[in-house]
């Protein structure tokens, strides 16, 4: 039996560790990358009136927007399925009402002609409005359908104009839908307002936001979300974790998500072989603003709730996700056919909000569960975590008492050898 206490940063890197797919089984497994699917990349750009502002290397927003796409189309990676959704192209009126509709598909999600692609952004003109939110939910639309990774890249240069529909909210029904979308904001010329609510929008979705101020800029940052689009990623599956954990669901190794209300926990099961070892860790997002001091706890125990061992890690407001993870080797067993273990997990978290601060949906969690083959003695891993390494610290320090001793006897004979002379 292991206990161990891990820091957010270490767990962090089990977490990529295990989401990377050591010792995954061979085939197919949840959340594993299957490359059947092409990467999907649906750019969002903001149209609305304001873009027609001078002030990104002489010229207007709207400017180094179409060169930015048109240098972006021309080197766009032959497998990546690329789209176009604009906002605020095409109501140039005052009725809200209208002007928070006016989102559309400039170019549909699909191979890439990039004369095409080109001629239709050089047909846009800065107009109306920025309903951020309404285009975000139809661009998740665009993007519906397959198991390849899904990218949503808004540029904007102003917050949405079309509340209360959120899109801080919007981002996180999106992300609560466990489709693997991810949106990634960037801000043109940005204000405060608008890097609060960018910023929002990404880290919801697990994507990135940044803000340019030069076209070169903009350029290179487009290239690089189109560019990670195509890199082999993990898709996390779906699930949803019970009350308790008799009518838990049973996981296979692979990566998840799901959401967990402040407060209160989610069970898992996990079936586990003798001679078998079994590694899971959890991170939980805070995707709003939380009150500091907080924690997060991964237990694994018994169906008949005997705790085995547990993982824990505590928040102190300076980072937006805890993480913490554990290990459980199941001994070799005498029987041939020695039934296997369920073992329950259990995540609990202490986060909580001000008044004011929606609890709904709970906050974003992702579980990498994975079962590998143990050590040949599974009882030697929970040895202070050192494993085999007891051999060599014994070693060590049978070395180092046999020094000592030849140290201090030498000592001895040259101080006598000197006192004789």
């Amino acid at each position: 039996m292991i206990t161990r206490t891990r820091s957010a940063a270490g767990a962090c890197a089990l977490l990529a560790a295990l989401t990377a797919g050591i010792a995954f089984p061979a085939g197919a497994a949840a959340g594993e990358p299957t490359g059947e699917d092409a990467p999907k990349v649906n750019l969002v750009l903001d149209v609305s009136g304001s873009m027609r502002t001078r002030d990104i290397d002489g010229g207007t927003r709207m400017a180094a927007a179409k060169q930015a796409f048109n240098e972006v189309l021309d080197a766009t990676p032959e497998e990546v399925r690329l789209g176009i959704r604009t906002l605020g192209a095409d109501y140039p009126g005052d009725d809200r009402k209208t002007g928070c509709k006016d989102t559309a598909q400039l170019y549909p999600v699909g191979p890439l002609d990039r004369t095409e692609a080109k001629t239709a952004v050089a047909t846009l003109a800065p107009t109306g409005w920025t309903p951020i939110g309404p285009a975000l939910l139809e661009a998740a639309d665009d993007l519906d359908g397959g198991d390849g990774s899904k990218r949503i890249v808004l540029i904007s240069d102003g917050e949405d104009t079309c509340a209360p529909l959120d899109p801080c909210e919007v981002a996180r029904e999106i992300a609560a839908k466990g489709i693997g979308l991810t949106i990634d904001t960037l801000g043109l010329v940005p204000n405060a307002k608008m890097r609060q609510q960018l910023s929002c929008i990404a880290e919801a979705t697990g994507g990135t936001y940044a803000s340019v101020e030069h076209t070169d800029e903009l350029t290179d940052r487009v290239n690089q979300l189109v560019d990670r689009a195509a890199d082999p990623v993990v898709t996390p599956v779906a699930t949803e974790g019970a009350d308790a954990c008799a009518k838990a669901p049973t996981l296979e190794s692979g990566l998840y998500t799901d959401r967990e209300e402040f407060g209160k926990q989610r069970w898992y099961r996990v079936d586990v072989e003798p001679g078998q070892e079994l590694r899971a860790s959890v991170s939980v997002g805070a995707d709003r603003a939380v009150n500091p001091s907080y924690g997060v706890l991964l237990r694994a125990v018994t169906v008949h709730g005997r705790e085995i061992v547990r993982g824990e890690a505590a928040g102190n407001g300076r980072t937006d996700v805890l993480s913490t993870g554990l290990r459980y080797p199941k001994a070799e067993s005498d029987e041939e056919d020695a039934p296997a273990e369920t073992v329950c997990l259990q995540v609990t978290n202490s986060f909580s909000v001000a008044a004011g601060v929606q609890t709904t949906p709970g906050l974003p969690l992702e579980l990498t569960v994975d079962v590998v083959d143990g050590p040949s003695d599974a009882g030697d891993v929970a040895s202070f975590g050192l494993g085999r390494g007891w051999w060599l610290l014994g070693a060590l320090i049978l070395a180092g008492f046999l020094a000592g001793l030849l140290w201090g006897w030498l000592s001895r004979w040259r101080f006598a050898v000197w006192r004789t002379n």
